[in-house]
């Protein structure tokens, strides 16, 4: 379960707190502030988003290795935050320019 559904406060409250804003902030810097799966093809494209690779859940909301630990971290642009988390949805799809879409 996503801690959107589960607890939205204590996500909003980690999110929100000074510890995972400097996390975020030197984990990008580090990352060169770029996508790093673009990157891994040869694309070179900002990122937005520092994405945990094992999701947040209420069952490790208070543990540090999941959510302050850079081994967690991946540095995405918004396409492969958006491919990462619709990759198993079957309402929507992703085209070939990395936007979800409606399936027909």
């Amino acid at each position: 379960m996503s801690m959107r559904q589960d607890a939205p406060e204590e996500q909003k409250r980690f999110y929100d707190s000074d510890a995972w804003q400097r996390c975020r902030s030197e984990y990008l810097s580090m990352r060169g502030g770029l996508c790093e799966r673009c990157e891994a093809h040869g694309i070179i494209r900002p990122a937005r988003i520092v994405h945990h690779k094992e999701y947040i859940s209420v069952h490790n909301m208070t543990d540090p290795s999941i959510l302050l630990c850079f081994d967690n971290l991946e540095a995405l642009c918004q396409d492969c935050h958006n491919k990462e988390h619709h990759k198993n949805n079957r309402r929507y799809r992703i085209d070939e320019y990395g936007r979800v879409v409606a399936r027909a």
